[in-house]
C-alpha cells in the first residue's frame, strides 16, 4: 500500500464531507481514505453510522468487516492524518 507525503490537517478531513461539491474522506489509524466512489458512502453517510468528514479509528472495531474493505478499488489513499 502506497501512501502518498501529502499530510492532512484535522481542519482538512472535517472540511471534506460530500457537502457542496467536496470529496468524501475519512481517516484510520493515521491514513485518510477517499470514499467519494464507493456506493455505500454515496450520501455521505455509512450505513447510517459513519459520517464522511471524521476520523473512524475508535469506530471501526465494533463494524462487521475487517481490513479488506480498505482494499476496494473505490477507495485511494490521500495522505497521513497530521497529528
Amino acid at each position: 500500500m502506497l501512501i502518498p507525503d501529502r499530510i492532512i490537517t484535522q481542519m482538512e478531513l472535517r472540511r471534506n464531507t460530500g457537502e457542496r461539491g467536496s470529496r468524501m474522506w475519512i481517516a484510520r489509524d493515521g491514513i485518510v481514505y477517499d470514499v467519494t466512489d464507493c456506493p455505500k458512502w454515496r450520501t455521505g453517510l455509512h450505513e447510517n453510522l459513519h459520517f464522511a468528514g471524521q476520523d473512524l479509528t475508535d469506530e471501526l472495531p465494533e463494524a462487521p468487516h475487517k481490513d479488506e474493505v480498505f482494499k476496494h478499488d473505490c477507495i485511494k489513499i490521500v495522505g497521513r492524518l497530521q497529528v
